[in-house]
């Protein structure tokens, strides 16, 4: 019976393997948005007029990438977690003989739900930096034939 229940943690684990994927993934992108936070905070204090003002808008958008990318690592963490749960779950129905698989069950889908969330958060992220990142339309000179 140990093997089935083995087999049974499989799939909760290779769920476990993806948020941790998600996660490296995460943590790569908040490192290059603090990055370049930085640097904004030293323009900050060097700009004045209007590109203060690119600068100040730059910021602020870079403050919500923090916040959906950091909300989103949170909620990874949370889902990694209750992952495990379920898997610990699994083993000690196995070991006390109670039946515990409705708890695994909802648990299993409480870590799906988390990690949708998480992912929305990400798809919110990618979406206010794609906005911040677009290229004004004087400098691809549309009216020129090339």
């Amino acid at each position: 019976m140990i093997a089935q229940t083995i087999q049974l943690a499989l799939a909760p684990v290779f769920v476990l393997v993806a948020i941790g994927n998600i996660m490296n993934l995460l943590s790569t992108r908040l490192g290059r948005i603090v990055d370049r936070s930085r640097e904004l905070q030293k323009q900050h204090m060097a700009t004045s007029g209007p590109e203060h003002d690119v600068v100040v808008i730059e910021i602020r958008a870079i403050a919500t990438r923090i916040h959906l990318i950091t909300r989103a690592i949170f909620l990874m963490v949370l889902s990694g977690l209750t992952i495990g749960l379920t898997v610990a779950v699994l083993f000690l129905e196995e070991f006390v003989a109670v039946r515990l698989q409705l708890v695994a069950a909802g648990l299993f889908l409480l870590a799906i739900a988390l990690l949708m969330w998480a992912l929305l958060l990400f798809l919110r992220e990618t979406r206010v930096a794609s906005a911040q990142l677009r290229i004004p339309k004087n400098l691809l000179e549309l009216e020129r034939e090339l």
